[in-house]
Formats: structure tokens, sequence, C-alpha cells
């Protein structure tokens, strides 16, 4: 798989081993392949880039209700998404951990396509106040390339179709774009995703101080601190991964 497109990750900061951290990925993208690739295998040698820290991505509670595919899901360092859960992983003793929370969530899939960067990330603060209440650093981190894999049919806000995405999500607990890529003899049609690179890049750590009870300001300066790193970190990558240089981040 990590051939395939091919996915690499790319390393900007050190992570101490003795430390736990909340990284935060974007975008979603459709499948969320770069990340899943990077996080949860040794495809593209995690472990050699950050020795001593343990990799976690966090996923839909709903895929855990299934038994044996929980249980695989697990083998690959996958977890809820319960603030419990987050709360066991970032205060473990002796450090090494990363917690990986795709900010966008399921929702941001339905503005996956290629020459997106839009992200779902404006009045998501949850995982900014997670990172107050534990006093763990916080690690910005760009997937280029995760927007390309699939061709979606157009369902800009307002229309009848997201209108009904946004329906059946609310209901469903997972969004359902209408995508498509490639078939396997030919390149016009089919599910499987374009052979096009995606590279992983982990940005500098963000120091944070723990605040048991963070109030509201906090929570927003923080977020702020955030999105600014996180667009920092875009700007100084773009240009290699072949991004128009006139091309930002946009939030929603």
């Amino acid at each position: 798989m990590k051939d395939y497109f091919p996915v690499s990750l790319v390393k900007t900061a050190e992570l101490d081993p003795s430390r736990n951290y909340l990284a935060g990925f974007h975008p979603h993208g459709v499948l969320a392949a770069g990340i899943f690739v990077n996080l949860c295998t040794e495809a593209t040698g995690f472990s050699k880039l950050f020795p001593g820290i343990r990799p976690h991505l966090m996923m839909l509670n709903l895929w855990f209700r299934f038994p044996f595919f929980r249980d695989y899901l697990m083998t690959g360092g996958l977890v809820t998404s319960d603030k419990e859960c987050a709360a066991h992983i970032l205060n473990r003793k002796g450090g090494g951990n990363l917690l990986g929370i795709i900010v966008g969530g399921a929702q941001e899939a339905l503005n996956a396509r290629p020459g997106a960067y839009k992200l779902l990330l404006r009045n998501r603060k949850g995982f900014a106040k997670l990172a107050l209440m534990h006093g763990v650093p916080l690690v910005p981190v760009f997937s280029f390339g995760e927007n390309e894999l699939f061709d979606q049919v157009e369902n800009s806000p307002g229309s009848w179709l997201r209108w009904t995405q946004n329906q059946l999500q609310k209901v469903m607990g997972i969004s359902l774009p209408l995508f498509h890529g490639r078939g396997i003899f030919q390149y016009s049609f089919g599910l499987l995703p374009y052979r096009r690179p995606i590279a992983t890049v982990v940005g500098k750590p963000i120091e944070v101080q723990k605040t048991p009870q963070p109030s509201q300001e906090e929570v927003d300066k923080l977020h702020q601190h955030y999105i600014d790193e996180l667009c920092n970190l875009f700007e100084a990558h773009k240009l290699k991964y072949n991004v128009p240089e006139d091309q930002h981040l946009e939030f929603c």
C-alpha cells in the first residue's frame, strides 16, 4: 500500500520519547490512507524516525462494535474516540505515546477532492482543550496529496446532495461521500484510488501549560496558535509537493 501511491513520512522536529504528545492530522481525505499507513503500520519507518514513540490513532467508536474486526483495528494502534481513552494514553507514565486525532473527522471527507485545501477546523476546539487539560504538546501534521486520491460528485454546501449527506451523517455517525477513482485495467473510472504521492509532514510540537480546567479564552488562544503553526507548516512545504504558490489553507 505504501508503494502504490507512494506514501512518505517527513520529520521536521524531534519528539522527546520521555513525553506524551497529541497530534492533529489534516486533511481527512476520503479514506485517510496516508495517515493510516504512516501511523498504523511500519511501512514508512515511523519507529526509526521517532524512536521511543508509540503512535495511536483515534477512530469512530462505531467500528469497535464488531467482534474480531475490533481486535484487528487495535493491533494497528487504533483506539476509540472517547475522552477516557485519550486521558488513558496522554497520562501514561514514562511518556513515549503519540495520540493522533483527525480533527476534521468524517464530515471533512465531504470536502475531499483534488485541489481542495479547505479544513474543518475553525470551530473544532476540543483537541486544544484536551491538550491543556493534560499538559501535552500539540503537534500539527499535514498530509500533502491526501485529497488527490479520488474525485467526488459536486456537493457544495447548500446543495440537496450535501443536505442529504449531512442528514445521513447525523443518523449513522459516518459520512457518505460519493467518490470514484480508477479501475484495475483502466484509469477513467473505478473505486481504486489514483496513484498519487502522499507526503505526511510532521511539524514542530507546540508547548502547552497544563491547565486542568481551562477557560474558553485559554482554549481559543491555543487553538489560534495551532492554526497559525499549521499554516506555517503548509506554507513552508507546499512548493515541494506541487501546490501552487498562491494556494493557502482555508478554514470552515
